[in-house]
């Protein structure tokens, strides 16, 4: 399993990632501190405390994804 530090400041920055995260045939999860959820999910980004840093899992390998990782890693 990969895992990447990411931040995302604005509302776009959420669209973006959603819709790369949409795109993957496997489970994307978004975590922050103890708290996990399904990274495809609108709704379950925009929970998360977008002022810290997040941390995002997958199992496969994806070259648009990493991209939109790339774009907004912290590390």
């Amino acid at each position: 399993m990969s895992e990447k530090k990411i931040r995302l400041n604005a509302m776009d920055e959420v669209k973006d990632f959603i819709d790369a995260a949409g795109k993957c045939n496997y489970d994307v999860d978004v975590s922050c501190n103890r708290t996990v959820i399904d990274g495809k999910s609108l709704m379950g980004v925009l929970s998360m405390d977008l002022t810290k840093e997040l941390t995002v899992k997958y199992s496969e390998e994806d070259a648009h994804f990493s991209d939109v990782l790339d774009k907004y890693s912290v590390s």
